[in-house]
C-alpha cells in the first residue's frame, strides 16, 4: 500500500494546474504518441490537468479527492497494440516465475467475431493480462503505464462535468457518445467513432467495459482512506471494477458513474485446469486503457508495483 500510495502521488510534487497550463511557459505536459514497439503504428496519450472532483458515497454524502495530473490513451487499447505483445517471441509465454511473460495460446476465438485488426479494442482479457501489458511496455519503452485507478478514471470520464453523462443528463444523447445496448446490435465497434468528451477521451462510455487498478469494494468514496490520489489496494483476484458500461449495457448502466464487479464465472467455459489467468471467456465486454503518470517513479518503485499488482 506505501508503495502504490506513493507511485500514484507521484505526480503531485510537479503539479500542473489549469492556470499553469495557460502560461507561456512549456512544461512539456502535452498530447503526445507512444509507437507500439516492434509495430509501425502508435497510440495517442492526452495530458489531464491534475485537480479535485467530487466522488459520492452510497449514501450520497460527497467526498472530495484530488488528483495528480496523468496522461490517459485517447482511445481503449486496441486488438493490435496488444497482439504485438501477445506475438511477442522474445519474452517467454505464460510463465509463472516473477518475471515478463506474454498470454498463454487462445484456445477461443475471443473477439466472438466481433473485429480483431483494423481499429476494434481488444477483449475478454483478464486484468492480469492488462497489467502485464503495462510492464512490457516499461521495459520496451521505458516508460510507466499503467491502469487507471477508479478515481483517475471517473475524474477523466467526467471531464469537469457534475452531470449523469459527460455531456449532460439527455440520455437521448447517449448515442453520439457511446455504444451500448440502444445502439450497438449487440457488439463492440472500432474506438474512436463516437464524439470525445471534453478533454478528447473516446469511447469513456460504453463499447467494451475498462479494468481500473483497485481492487473493487461496494462503496468506492466511502472506502477510500486517503483523499489524494486515491487506491483500493488488493486483496485477492476478485472482484476487480470495471468502469463505463459497455456495448450491452443499458443507458442506465453506461455513466461516469457505472461499475461492474468481475467474477469468476466469467471464466466459467475455460477448460483448463487451473483455469487461465489472461483471458476470460465469458467476459467479451472486458477491456482496458492506459494512464501514465507527469512524474515517473523510479525503476525500483516501478517493479515493486508490478509485483504488487500482477496476480498470476
Amino acid at each position: 500500500m506505501q508503495a502504490i500510495t506513493r507511485i500514484i502521488a507521484f505526480g503531485l510534487s510537479g503539479s500542473v494546474s489549469l492556470i499553469a497550463q495557460a502560461s507561456p511557459v512549456d512544461t512539456g505536459f502535452h498530447k503526445f504518441s507512444q509507437p507500439v514497439p516492434g509495430a509501425t503504428h502508435s497510440f495517442d496519450m492526452v495530458a489531464i490537468p491534475g485537480g479535485k472532483f467530487q466522488l459520492k458515497t452510497a449514501g450520497g454524502k460527497e467526498k472530495e479527492v484530488t488528483l495528480s495530473p496523468f496522461w490517459m490513451s485517447a482511445h481503449e487499447v486496441t486488438y493490435d497494440a496488444f497482439d504485438v505483445f501477445y506475438k511477442d517471441e522474445s519474452i517467454s509465454q505464460n510463465i509463472k516465475v516473477d518475471a515478463i511473460t506474454r498470454p498463454s495460446p487462445q484456445y477461443i476465438d475471443f473477439s466472438q467475431g466481433m473485429g480483431k485488426q483494423g481499429g476494434f479494442p481488444v477483449n475478454s482479457l483478464s486484468h492480469t493480462a492488462a497489467l502485464m501489458y503495462c510492464r512490457w511496455l516499461y521495459e520496451k519503452t521505458g516508460i510507466f503505464y499503467r491502469l487507471p485507478t477508479e478515481a483517475e478514471w471517473e475524474y477523466a470520464c467526467r471531464a469537469g462535468a457534475k452531470t449523469t453523462y459527460p455531456f449532460g443528463n439527455d440520455t437521448a444523447q447517449l448515442g453520439n457518445y457511446a455504444w451500448y445496448s440502444g445502439n450497438s446490435d449487440g457488439v463492440y465497434h472500432k474506438v474512436g467513432e463516437k464524439k470525445p468528451n471534453a478533454w478528447g477521451l473516446y469511447d469513456m462510455l460504453g463499447n467494451v467495459g475498462e479494468w481500473v487498478l483497485d481492487q473493487y469494494v461496494p462503496d468506492y468514496a466511502a472506502a477510500i482512506t486517503s483523499n489524494a490520489d486515491p487506491v483500493i489496494p488488493h486483496s485477492s483476484r476478485y472482484p476487480k471494477p470495471l468502469r463505463g458500461g459497455h456495448y450491452l449495457t443499458t443507458a442506465g448502466n453506461t455513466s461516469a458513474t457505472a461499475r461492474m464487479p468481475s467474477e469468476a464465472v466469467w471464466n466459467r467455459r475455460d477448460p483448463q485446469i487451473p483455469k487461465s489467468i489472461w483471458w476470460m471467456t465469458d467476459a467479451p465486454f472486458a477491456g482496458f486503457r492506459l494512464v501514465r503518470p507527469l512524474k515517473q517513479p523510479s525503476h525500483e518503485e516501478i517493479i515493486s508495483f508490478f509485483d504488487q499488482y500482477i496476480t498470476r
